[in-house]
């Protein structure tokens, strides 16, 4: 299952409409989210950011965007001001960050290394600066996950866009004796739960679209906690190569279930040929899922499908 590129890159970077009840009183605290409209088009940057602003992406012609806590990847966190910019340029704006695991140069991981070092668990092979996480611990939900979703609540977003919950999938058993896979995925479940709970509770219709990992529908509880799914490389596969191994179909087979469910499916695939971009758009249309067919490396606007 894919990653976004930026992660590796980033230790090394120093629908206004659709969301108007969410606009800012005069004590600044945002208010609730109003229920967005069916998205037809979105737009996924992770950095490069032109001058470590938003200027561009409120321009763009998409009606959702998925921007970071904050612009350097780190605790340079964006303002309420600049989120109520981008929402005020006609789109639902959600925050990216990850609840499975921890960059080495996000701004919790120090602390979390020096205090509470049994929170962390393997070394993701393919991200040697990520460590997947003991994401059920209550630990990790007081100072890394709640943190965050109130960041993301004060600053005024729509939502919350949360990576890695195929951390179930991926942590080394050995380090959790007495757990299984299906112990994990209900437990991935449960804090999405959580968040979920906690989210909407601090601001009243946040939105909540967990990334990848679409089969945890199956249990208990997820549906009821989300209001989509984010799906990487439902047709290509970085670098435009078509997605036909198996867990291509299964992915798509449960995302379009999800869709039937009548949850929103953000689709995003990553290309660059012209009959790439032209087929990933054309099964969009036919799957009904509001799709983006950008770079891997998460650091421009691409255009909206035709």
């Amino acid at each position: 299952m894919s990653r976004t590129w930026w992660r590796r890159a980033a230790a090394g970077l120093a629908v206004a409409a659709l969301a108007a009840g969410g606009c800012t009183g005069p004590d600044r605290t945002p208010g609730p989210v109003s229920p967005p409209g069916p998205v037809e088009s979105w737009v996924y940057q992770l950095q490069g950011y032109p001058g470590g602003q938003l200027t561009e992406l409120a321009r763009a012609p998409h009606k959702l965007a998925v921007i970071d806590l904050a612009r350097d990847g780190r605790d340079d966190y964006f303002t309420a001001d600049e989120v109520a910019a981008l929402r005020a340029s006609g789109k639902v704006v959600l925050a990216y960050f990850e609840i499975g695991a921890i960059e080495t140069y996000r701004p919790e991981y120090p602390g979390l290394r020096a205090d509470a070092g049994d929170l962390i668990l393997n070394r993701w092979p393919d991200w040697p600066e990520e460590f997947f996480v003991r994401y059920w611990d209550a630990r990790w939900w007081d100072r890394v996950v709640r943190p965050r979703i109130d960041k993301a609540a004060a600053a005024g977003f729509d939502g919350i866009y949360l990576d890695t919950p195929l951390a179930y999938e991926e942590l080394d058993l050995a380090l959790v004796p007495g757990h299984s896979r299906d112990d994990l995925a209900r437990a991935m479940v449960d804090l999405i739960g959580r968040i979920s709970g906690h989210a909407r509770a601090s601001r009243p219709g946040m939105l909540v679209f967990p990334q990848n990992s679409p089969e945890l529908r199956e249990y208990d509880g997820y549906l009821d906690a989300v209001d989509g799914v984010g799906m990487e490389e439902l047709f290509f596969r970085a670098p435009d190569e078509p997605c036909d191994a198996g867990f291509c179909a299964t992915n798509l087979d449960h995302a379009a279930a999800l869709r039937a469910a009548g949850k929103t499916v953000l689709a995003v695939d990553y290309a660059s040929h012209a009959d790439n971009v032209r087929a990933a758009c054309a099964r969009y249309r036919e799957t009904g899922f509001a799709g983006y067919v950008t770079t891997r490396a998460l650091d421009r606007i691409s255009a909206p499908c035709a």
